[in-house]
């Protein structure tokens, strides 16, 4: 994380991974349900006008109804490959984050460990953009597992038994382009995200830290800058996101030269452009009660979880090697 404790050396690239990648993992057992009902609202009256009957009203109504009709299974719906994405994701971003931050920093003649606004911004959408890159088959495979129902389905439909069982259909049909569909979309998508979301919370807690309004190793900063944080990515990523779950989740056909392509959108720009035109803007924001109800408390709780990991492992290893 960018402002780890004062105690021992900072963390290597590795350990940040490790640290965050733990910390990620528990915050998406909480968030998975929110995520699936997000991600069915996205796809509900997909291109389609005003006046088309709807399935769910709200994030709530999901939420209700998947439960009733699909259980606790039916609102976990993608939660492995999610665990997978979430350790690759959040430990590339909270791992490569301070490196990079640091980096830059000394590229530009400042001191590493000096908090600024720009090379934070440059470093979050870049680690996030890391993340991103790495993780996108587990991301695709993630999206058609949740919009999957098999009561109340919405958008087109994908069926899979297992992660291995998506991952192993996909590659047999499209090959390794089916595996990166969408890659655009989810570097746009968790760059916009990550570009705000680290630098948010590094300077919501250096404020409150600085002006001696909480002290800097309480739960109590960790847990009020994280909740900034979240507010902050989900504004600027709800629009992405839309397009992101859009993308990855699109009939497919043969095109004319024998690969498979989308029926619907050719890339994020196009899927923003035609969502805009069918149903105006507000098509962007589809599922955005949702998206909070995720991106809050999985942000406030892999940041918090993070800084608490983080100060727990180095004391048990600065301790170890003393």
């Amino acid at each position: 994380m960018a402002s780890p404790p004062a105690m021992g050396r900072p963390l290597s690239t590795a350990e940040g991974f490790m640290c965050g990648g733990i910390a990620a993992s528990i915050a998406v057992t909480v968030s998975n349900p929110a995520e699936v009902a997000k991600t069915r609202l996205q796809l509900q009256g997909e291109l389609a006008k005003s006046g088309v009957e709807k399935v769910y009203k709200n994030a709530f109504d999901v939420m209700g109804k998947t439960y009733k009709n699909e259980g606790i299974r039916g609102m976990q719906r993608g939660l492995g490959p999610a665990y997978a994405y979430q350790i690759l994701l959040n430990g590339s971003r909270l791992g490569f984050y301070e490196p990079f931050r640091r980096n830059i920093n000394k590229f530009i003649g400042r001191r590493p460990e000096e908090q600024l606004g720009s090379t934070a911004i440059i470093a979050g959408a870049t680690s996030g953009a890391v993340g991103a890159s790495l993780g996108n088959p587990l991301f695709l495979i993630k999206a058609r597992m949740q919009a999957y129902s098999p009561a109340l389905p919405v958008g087109a439909q994908h069926h899979y038994k297992s992660s291995f069982h998506a991952l192993s259909t996909i590659f047999r049909a499209e090959g390794l382009r089916g595996l990166v569909r969408g890659i655009d979309a989810a570097i746009l998508r968790t760059s916009m995200g990550s570009s705000v979301q680290l630098p948010s919370y590094n300077l919501t807690k250096n404020f409150l830290v600085s002006r001696d309004i909480l002290p800097a190793n309480s739960a109590w900063t960790f847990l009020a800058s994280s909740a900034v944080s979240g507010v902050c990515v989900c504004i600027v990523m709800q629009p992405a996101d839309t397009a992101l779950t859009r993308v990855y989740n699109q009939p497919t056909v043969v095109g004319p030269n024998g690969k498979l392509v989308g029926t619907l959108y050719k890339n994020p720009i196009d899927c923003l452009w035609k969502t805009a035109k069918a149903e105006g803007f507000r098509g962007w924001y589809k599922g955005s009660t949702a998206h909070f109800m995720r991106i809050a408390p999985h942000t406030i709780i892999t940041l918090t979880a993070n800084d608490l990991i983080i100060n727990l492992y180095k004391r048990i290893r600065d301790n170890g090697s003393s």
